[in-house]
Parts: C-alpha cells; structure tokens; sequence
C-alpha cells in the first residue's frame, strides 16, 4: 500500500476531528484541528491522531480539567482547552 501523503493524512485528522459523534468533541478538535494542523510536525500529527483514537467521554473530561489527562496528552489537553476558552471569549 502506497503511503499516505502529508496533505491528505492532514485532511483525514480534520474530517476525525470534526466527525467525532458528540457535538462537543467535533466543536472541540474540529476547531482545534482546522487551526493548528497545517503548521504541526509529524510528531505533533502521531500526537493528534493517538489522541483520536481516545473515547470522546473521556477526552472530554481530560480537556474541561474534570480528570487528568493522561502524561502523554496533558500538553495537548491544556492546549485545546485554553482554544476552547478563547473561542468562547473566555
């Protein structure tokens, strides 16, 4: 199988992101993806593709600061967190 280029692994994240089955988890990393995607290295899409293989119920805890998020996402929830407060002009 032919490996999958940089631009259509990206849009593959996004349409995950956005699609995710909980409206809050696709306003959630939709939004977060659509703006920060682009620019991120591969290590940060491994990041973001590892963390959309996480159930939605506990994503949201992890990011609202209900839980802890797990040591391998914990920057990654605090950032989608601080966007989520900054589209809610929080």
């Amino acid at each position: 199988m032919a490996e999958e280029s940089r631009d259509i692994r990206i849009k593959r994240l996004r349409m995950r992101a956005a699609h995710r089955g909980t409206k809050e988890m696709d306003l959630l990393l939709g939004g977060w993806a659509e703006a920060h995607l682009d620019a991120a290295d591969d290590a940060a899409l491994d990041l973001f593709e590892r963390v959309l293989d996480e159930d939605d119920h506990d994503l949201y805890q992890w990011i609202s600061g209900q839980r802890q998020a797990p040591d391998y996402m914990a920057q990654l929830a605090d950032d989608l967190a601080r966007a989520a407060a900054s589209r809610l002009g929080r």
